[in-house]
């Protein structure tokens, strides 16, 4: 099986990886650069057949983040696309909303840990933490050779369970293990990041010191973070106001324990520019199926002292035009280097003018080094390619000899040359020879001898 990264190897953001064997591809997710445009020729990937026809299979998308799926509009309508069910109803609840969001046409459900066959190759989904609800660590299989893509992982979620699952009962054999290193070059090796319960109390504490509305700048995409929210809300005796964005979200999560427009402690204010698409697109059934909790300006009004809302820049307007940031505090929970990039700043800008102090609360969607080292330890792979990160150079300092640094737009072997993988940490028990690694091919969560 050979092995092309397009875009990833020394940037985070537009992932995008060509596998081959026995003259068939396939690609795993079809991202947009973090500074790029959709629409820009420059960003698209120079892959032969991504329009229609050929040896192209498929594409398999980790999870619903832009800079993994930004690009997969360029993918034809008649290339199969696969992804969690989660993400593409997300997908599709988001369109209504965000003009440039893609809903693939022809698309394959992933399940966790269920194989799917393109081909040549079988793509095993593996569900892990990461704050992009649904995502998946992929398993790839072709012509006798195992590569474990990580997508997007971390350990300090509220589904950490499934980072523990995945090192208690990792793949084994595996010939290479594209692993992300998105914390590298921005983080100290031995630091960890909080944890969402950390973020929970640290909401909890910034509404206890809130007079008026607490508006949190945060993703209705970044699904714990949603909860963390809404934890700290109900601690705090303040209600969670979403808009019919989020609404349309979190209902697309099918997942009965995560908050809902129509629960108790949630309410559902309509901006003006959401009244204003509405209107225009005919969606009026949105505004009937949220609108058990809907309330008004004048009400946001009246229990901002009560409430923290889950807040994007457009709603500025709104909250100013009806006197609701009186002695109010924005909360800043997402990476602070949005803050850096021209929205931000204009966000900034506008807080500052109408006098609301900015504090920040957020981790990262991304694993720790520590966890990173634990997850290559588990997976023991022949060899580790690093892949989204912007310091791919710091990878053998931390996980030894195995580290193969790749370059985009080249063509590699899964399983070239020797097996020189040893474990990062000198404690660990994971050992493993040229003759254990090459016997018991045993499939996913199986076990293998080792000396």
């Amino acid at each position: 099986m050979r092995v092309r990264i397009h875009r990833g190897a020394r940037e985070i953001g537009g992932s995008n990886i060509e596998l081959e064997h026995a003259g068939a591809r396939l690609l795993l997710d079809l991202g947009l650069p973090l500074d790029g445009e959709s629409s820009d020729p420059a960003c698209h990937p120079d892959i032969e057949g991504l329009a229609g026809g050929g040896s192209l299979l498929g594409l398999v998308l980790s999870h619903g983040h832009r800079d993994h799926t930004g690009l997969s509009h360029l993918a034809g309508p008649d290339l199969p696309v696969a992804l969690g069910a989660a993400t593409l109803r997300i997908l599709q609840a988001a369109s209504a909303f965000v003009p440039d969001c893609h809903v693939p046409a022809n698309t394959i459900t992933l399940t966790d840990r269920q194989p799917l066959t393109f081909g040549p190759f079988t793509v095993t989904p593996i569900l892990v933490d990461h704050s992009a609800y649904d995502a998946y660590a992929l398993l790839v299989e072709a012509g006798g050779q195992r590569l474990l893509y990580s997508g997007d992982l971390r350990g300090h979620g509220r589904k950490g369970a499934l980072f523990e699952r995945l090192l208690s009962n990792p793949p084994r054999d595996i010939d290479t293990l594209l692993m992300e290193g998105s914390s590298l070059g921005r983080l100290d090796p031995d630091r960890t990041f909080p944890s969402e319960n950390e973020i929970e109390a640290r909401f909890h504490a910034l509404f206890q010191e809130t007079a008026g509305l607490a508006l949190v700048a945060a993703s209705a995409q970044n699904i714990d973070r949603v909860v963390s929210l809404y934890r700290a809300c109900k601690r705090a005796g303040r209600t969670l106001v979403i808009d019919l964005y989020a609404a349309e979200v979190l209902a697309a999560t099918g997942n009965p324990r995560i908050p809902q427009s129509d629960w108790p402690g949630i309410a559902v204010f309509v901006p003006h520019h959401q009244r204003v698409r509405i209107k225009r697109s005919g969606r009026f059934d949105l505004i009937e199926r949220h609108g058990r909790n809907r309330i008004y300006a004048e009400d946001l009004a009246a229990m901002a002292p009560r409430a923290a809302l889950l807040f994007r820049h457009s709603l500025l307007p709104d909250l100013d035009r009806a006197g609701c940031l009186t002695d109010a505090r924005a909360v800043w929970s997402q990476w602070n280097g949005y803050l850096r990039q021209p929205r931000g700043q204009a966000l900034a800008a506008d807080l500052a003018a109408l006098a609301v102090p900015l504090a920040h609360a957020h981790t990262s969607g991304h694993a720790s080094i520590p966890d990173l080292r634990r997850l290559a330890d588990a997976i023991s792979p022949r060899w580790l390619v690093p892949i989204h990160t912007f310091a791919p150079e710091q990878f053998p300092a931390l996980f030894g000899p195995s580290v193969r640094i790749e370059q985009d737009g080249t063509w590699w072997e899964c399983a070239a040359g020797s097996y020189p993988f040893t474990p990062s940490h000198p404690s660990s028990s994971r050992r493993c020879s040229d003759q254990a690694c090459a016997s018991n091919r045993t499939g996913l969560g199986g076990s293998v001898q080792r000396e």
